[in-house]
This record gives structure tokens, C-alpha cells and sequence, in this order.
């Protein structure tokens, strides 16, 4: 197992520049390439994109992709799919255990070419774990990397918030990023931006392609996550993302993510 990284090793946030590179540009010659690494200190990537596809995925911990105004939290139980080309940045926090695989743009892609979310099951995460092993003879990695393609599939549930830019919506979202717990209703903002709560309403729906309830609650998703990878009881988690209760939250953790929290719970 990885070890932490030390108390003292987190003090400066680093920031890593990475070009953009578009499909075809280089060649790339493999079938699928495995990567990880343990940050060191809070660390951002500027927006970039690569040649090939990405499966981001973490061993340990939560940490965060964006596309234009797309957020996507990736955590051992919930990864995503970077299509070849897709111009994302990125953060992860101290400590992240970061998985990442590569997939070579020569044959059809396994997945859309669109980012998606992707559910790391125990058989993806044995073949994942497979591939990464040095020395692993070319037969084995042959026939893992085609077992590896056959299974990969999108989940039909992904963290994901879709963020505001208007001038009207930009105040909340900001508000309840930077804390869930925020129960302001619909009407209680209306009322402070002196609009009707009809005009939010049809904004929200309209930048965000959902309620302004279910956002929220795929907020409140996405924060839990980055607690529950760190070792928090779920009673804990569920008043830090504003739930009254540990049941209402695993009903509405549930209803976003498609599993329970306990899934995401670090051990």
C-alpha cells in the first residue's frame, strides 16, 4: 500500500502545465498504458488535452476534472472517460492516489467520445491492477487489454455539476459550492436577487439542464465524495453536505451516484 504523504510535504499548491495535443498528432504506440501517482501537495493542471483516451480513476481519494463548465469529481468508485482531444484542467488535493490509464486511438474507442462517467468494478479494477504490473509477458497483456476493452462500459450514473456562468445564477452556485450546507430555497434567492423565482426557474434549466433542487443535490453529491474518500463516518458527511439525517442523505446520495455512500467510504 502507498504510504500517506507526510503532514509537512503539503505546504505549496503546485500547478503543472501540460500541452494540448490533438489525435493523430503524435503517434501513439500502445494499446493501453497504466500511470499513478501519490500528489504531494494540492496540485492543479491547467487546460490541456492528450492524443489518446484517459480512464482517470484514484486509488485513494477524490479528485476533480472540468470541461468548459462541466465538473466531474473522480474517486475510486467512480471514474471518468477523457475521449482523445477533449480540452479539460484539473485538481486533486494532497495525499490523491491518482489512476490513470492511456488507450491508443488506433482501433474503434471502447467508449463515446464524450466524456462519461464509468463505474470501476471489481473485474475492471482486477484487469486495471493487471495491466499495471511491470513486466507482464506481451501474451498477458494482450489478452487482458481485450478483456480490459470487452468491459469497459459508461455508467449511467456520474458526479457531475453542470456550473452556472450567468450573471444571475453565478451568486449561487458560488454559495453553494462553497457550502453545501446553504438551505436556501428557490424563492429564498429570488427574493435576495430581486427576480421572480420563475426567472431562476427557467435559468437554471437552462444553463444547467436540471432543477435547481437536483442540483443542489449533485453539489452536495460531489462534496460528499471528497469527505467520504477521506475516512468520514457517513453521519459526519451527511451534516456537512446539509442533510438532516444520515437516511435522507444516503436516499438522495443514491438516487445522484446510483450507490450508497459506503461505497465511496475510505478504509
Amino acid at each position: 500500500m502507498r504510504p500517506a504523504v507526510p503532514a509537512r510535504a503539503r505546504a505549496a499548491r503546485e500547478t503543472r502545465t501540460l500541452p494540448s495535443v490533438a489525435p493523430g498528432a503524435v503517434e501513439v504506440p500502445f494499446v493501453v498504458a497504466c500511470y499513478d501517482e501519490v500528489v504531494a501537495r494540492d496540485t492543479t493542471w491547467n487546460e490541456h488535452s492528450h492524443p489518446f483516451h484517459e480512464l482517470l480513476w484514484n486509488q485513494r481519494g477524490a479528485s476533480t476534472a472540468v470541461v468548459g463548465n462541466r465538473v466531474w469529481t473522480v474517486a475510486p468508485a467512480l471514474g471518468l472517460w477523457m475521449p482523445a482531444g477533449t480540452p479539460h484542467s484539473g485538481s486533486a488535493a494532497a495525499g490523491t492516489w491518482l489512476r490513470t490509464s492511456f488507450f491508443g486511438t488506433g482501433g474503434a474507442a471502447p467508449l463515446p467520445g464524450v466524456p462519461v462517467g464509468v463505474e470501476i468494478t471489481p473485474l475492471l479494477r482486477l484487469l486495471l491492477d493487471r495491466l499495471a504490473e511491470p513486466g507482464l509477458p506481451a501474451a498477458s497483456r494482450s489478452v487482458t487489454e481485450a478483456m480490459l476493452l470487452d468491459v469497459l462500459t459508461p455508467s449511467p450514473h456520474e458526479l457531475l455539476v453542470n456550473v452556472p456562468v450567468s450573471a444571475l445564477l453565478r451568486p449561487i452556485a458560488d454559495a453553494v459550492r462553497a457550502d453545501p450546507r446553504d438551505r436556501r430555497t428557490l424563492a429564498d434567492w429570488a427574493a435576495e436577487l430581486g427576480v421572480s423565482a420563475r426567472t431562476v426557474t427557467r435559468a437554471f434549466n437552462a444553463e444547467t439542464g436540471t432543477s435547481f433542487a437536483r442540483w443542489v443535490t449533485a453539489v452536495r453529491a460531489q462534496h460528499a465524495v471528497a469527505l467520504l474518500t477521506r475516512g468520514w463516518e457517513v453521519e459526519e458527511v451527511a451534516a456537512e453536505a446539509g442533510y438532516g439525517s444520515a437516511s435522507a442523505f444516503g436516499a438522495a446520495f443514491r438516487r445522484t451516484t446510483g450507490l450508497t455512500p459506503g461505497v465511496f467510504r475510505a478504509r
